[in-house]
């Protein structure tokens, strides 16, 4: 294992490796592990007691965080002529069809989330192989498909954000920024994980919440207690 930086080390001393800590002591907590100078986010690491191999048990969706992610989301609406306006006024950063797509087979990939119309899906379904390794490829279960593209765009640009569950099991969010108020990243990280809660496959035994855990980039690990996870 690599060493770890003389910032981390300090980090990590404020936090006890034998103890789980509540969702409001972890809000405090891992603004206080940053030692980046930069705004690092807020990520939340949660491992299912699913098989992602069986598709009746793979959990993915979205969620409109109440106080954002800090973040800048760049999006790109793949529609039509006949949409192009009404996602330009919406704010997207890039519009259009034919010209993007040539352009992702080329590899570019430098955005965030992709809006699309149901009828442009058949020119779109070629990329698979480039966007959905990257988690890109639009989905009608997370809104990214859909006629309304000026409200997915919206939704996108005010705070929503995607979920896939792993090959693991395990899910990854970013909830927000270390410069966030420990109030509003604990509010986002509720409604997080009741939404994931109310995504259980019915076909998932057991334990659903095996481990829930928070992080700033580069920062230490913070264990989450069970009780205070199901209590949301």
């Amino acid at each position: 294992m690599a060493k770890r930086g003389k910032k981390y080390r300090e980090a990590a001393e404020l936090i006890d490796p034998d103890l789980e800590y509540t969702l409001e002591e972890a809000c405090d907590l891992v603004k206080k592990t940053s030692k980046v100078n930069f705004d690092a986010s807020v990520d939340m690491d949660i491992k299912l007691g699913v098989d992602p191999r069986h598709a009746d048990q793979m959990v993915r969706g979205s969620v409109s965080l109440p106080h954002g992610t800090g973040k800048e989301v760049r999006v790109l609406a793949l529609v039509s002529e006949a949409k192009q306006e009404e996602a330009e006024e919406a704010g997207a950063d890039h519009v259009g069809l034919d010209e993007y797509i040539t352009k992702i087979e080329e590899g570019w990939t430098d955005i965030d989330v992709i809006v699309a119309t149901p009828d442009v899906m058949g020119k779109i379904g070629r990329l698979g192989k480039v966007l959905g390794p990257r988690g890109l490829m639009p989905n009608p279960k997370s809104g990214t498909v859909t006629e309304d593209v000026a409200e997915a765009i919206k939704e996108v640009k005010a705070g929503k954000i995607e979920f896939r569950v792993d090959k693991y099991g395990i899910l990854h969010a970013s909830i927000g920024k270390v410069s966030f108020e420990p109030n509003e990243l604990r509010e986002n990280a509720i409604e997080f994980l009741r939404k994931v809660h109310r995504l259980r496959p019915a076909s998932a035994k057991g334990l659903y919440f095996r481990g829930v855990y928070m992080s700033s980039t580069m920062g230490p690990s913070i264990t989450l207690s069970r009780s205070s996870v199901i209590s949301v």
